[in-house]
């Protein structure tokens, strides 16, 4: 049985794997639970990397807006 990488982990889990590894990954799934532990711990990342919501914070949008200031009042 071959080694799976947690990059072939995640491989699998976003469907970019081809028919023959995804048929490997599945029956190394079924064989071996550490394998079977490792892989839920990546579906749990995920599902919880979906939930985040990301903001810019306030300091970052006011310096742009200072930034686009000053271009508008040097070109005027």
């Amino acid at each position: 049985m071959p080694n799976f990488t947690p990059e072939d982990l995640l491989l699998y889990l976003y469907k970019e794997m081809n028919p023959e590894e995804v048929v490997a990954i599945e029956a190394a799934l079924k064989a071996d639970w550490t394998l079977r532990e490792k892989m839920d711990v990546l579906k749990i990342s995920m599902q919880r990397l979906d939930k985040i919501k990301l903001s810019p914070r306030t300091e970052v949008v006011e310096n742009v807006l200072n930034y686009a200031r000053e271009k508008l009042t040097q070109k005027v």
